[in-house]
């Protein structure tokens, strides 16, 4: 079974592409919302959230995500410190999600694949590509924050250019190239490359 990472910056349409491989019957690990879940399920790692962010990291008992966001998109240490606590959390998460499936090839979709030290033992990993103007855009529409805030958690991203060098396969989701065919491409490679895999 082959492991395939599939990243990009904020905005670009990971998501998207992810659910169409689901589509396609491929496994994905969605690792920032594992993340959320792990900071409201596990313990552990709630216990470190508050001793170091506050008391006020947990409403009722569930994780207060603006008033973590305001900490730490505006403190590059502090934000150094969450994904510190996070990413091992997901990492190790995604380990036994990974034993469990039966697929040719699984996909763990991640923001941060090359800076959590997350791309280490996968075999692939596909880079989804958007123009920043666009980036921004669909993040406006989507989460209702301005530009500026956007443009904080861009800075705090591995520069895209750089991340997409690091990619082994681009899928363009630029609104001009159309995605479908990007994926299926992708996804007959991939069953192939697992296939050579077995022999």
């Amino acid at each position: 079974m082959l492991k395939i990472g599939l990243t990009g910056g904020i905005g670009s349409g990971k998501s998207t592409i992810a659910k169409v491989f689901e589509v396609l019957g491929i496994p994905v690990y969605y690792a920032d919302k594992a993340a959320k879940d792990l900071m409201n399920k596990n313990e552990l790692l709630k216990q470190q959230l508050i001793f170091y962010f506050g008391e006020s990291t947990y409403l009722n008992g569930e994780l207060n995500r603006k008033h973590l966001a305001e900490i730490v998109f505006a403190n590059k240490e502090k934000l150094e410190l969450l994904n510190s606590l996070v990413h091992p959390a997901t990492i190790a998460d995604a380990a036994q999600w990974f034993k469990l499936q039966k697929s040719s090839y699984v996909i763990k979709e991640a923001a941060l694949l090359f800076e959590s030290g997350s791309a280490e033992g996968l075999d692939y990993v596909i880079g989804v590509s958007a123009p920043e103007t666009l980036r921004i855009k669909r993040v406006m529409d989507r989460d209702g924050v301005s530009a500026d805030e956007i443009k904080k958690r861009i800075n705090n991203q591995l520069n895209e250019s750089l991340k997409l060098k690091l990619c082994d396969f681009i899928v363009f989701n630029n609104e001009q190239e159309m995605i479908l065919p990007q994926v299926l491409h992708l996804h007959k490679e991939l069953i192939q490359r697992s296939e050579k895999q077995k022999q």
